[in-house]
């Protein structure tokens, strides 16, 4: 292969350099506020600058996010509550839903698209069915909530990940819920597994522990 085809089929290929995603910035109209919204969400705060020439940033970290938000004065032409559809993956939408609502927070009842895209509709919930996606299918679930400009996020549950996803040679958990909500689905699966087989299974750790990787991984699950 001549060099001008290998560079042609790197450019085409997965990029070989990491660029981590780690921060996104949202337009705000009061960053006092914010900072105090932000920091009832029980959110990390990781930074609180401020310059002489009236600029200020401020970051946060949801529990267990690879990814932070950034607000605050002149780092933004957007306008404020314009920030639509932030994504906060959860691994139990009730549950997450319900320490939004103790922390007094106002977040939708849990529901699922009965159209297409309905989760991004904020104004129009006529294409949302009340409740979470049949047997809590992963990437079916969903609730949404605002900050005081109106900057909507949206829950999503996810348990199964799609192929390709989640690196196979890594598997992580980014809190112990997250990983207590996988060990409760490995065990609700772990049952089926003993039902069909007429036995218990003494090597239940191993089956658990596959259960996790290939249901994170979005490969096949084990029976």
């Amino acid at each position: 292969m001549s060099n001008t085809a290998q560079k042609a089929a790197m450019s085409t290929g997965v990029a070989r350099v990491d660029m981590k995603f780690e921060a996104v910035v949202i337009p705000v109209s009061d960053v006092d506020r914010a900072k105090a919204f932000y920091g009832t969400l029980g959110w990390r705060l990781d930074a609180d600058f401020r310059f002489d020439n009236g600029f200020r940033v401020v970051q946060f970290t949801p529990p267990g996010s690879g990814c932070s938000i950034q607000f605050g004065a002149n780092i933004t032409p957007a306008v404020p509550g314009s920030a639509q559809g932030l994504y906060l993956i959860v691994s139990n939408i009730e549950a997450a839903r319900g320490e939004l609502v103790t922390r007094g927070v106002e977040v939708s009842e849990v529901f699922h698209p009965g159209t297409p895209g309905a989760q991004f509709q904020p104004e129009d919930t006529s294409g949302r069915v009340g409740g979470p996606a049949p047997d809590h299918a992963t990437y079916g679930s969903f609730a949404t909530f605002n900050d005081p400009d109106g900057n909507g996020w949206l829950l999503q549950e996810i348990t199964t990940r799609l192929p390709g996803r989640i690196d196979t040679a890594a598997t992580s958990f980014g809190s112990a819920s997250d990983l207590a909500s996988a060990l409760r689905r490995a065990e609700a699966a772990h049952g089926q597994h003993e039902k069909r087989t007429g036995q218990r299974d003494e090597n239940w750790p191993d089956w658990y522990a596959a259960f996790m990787v290939a249901e994170q991984a979005g490969t096949e699950l084990p029976t």
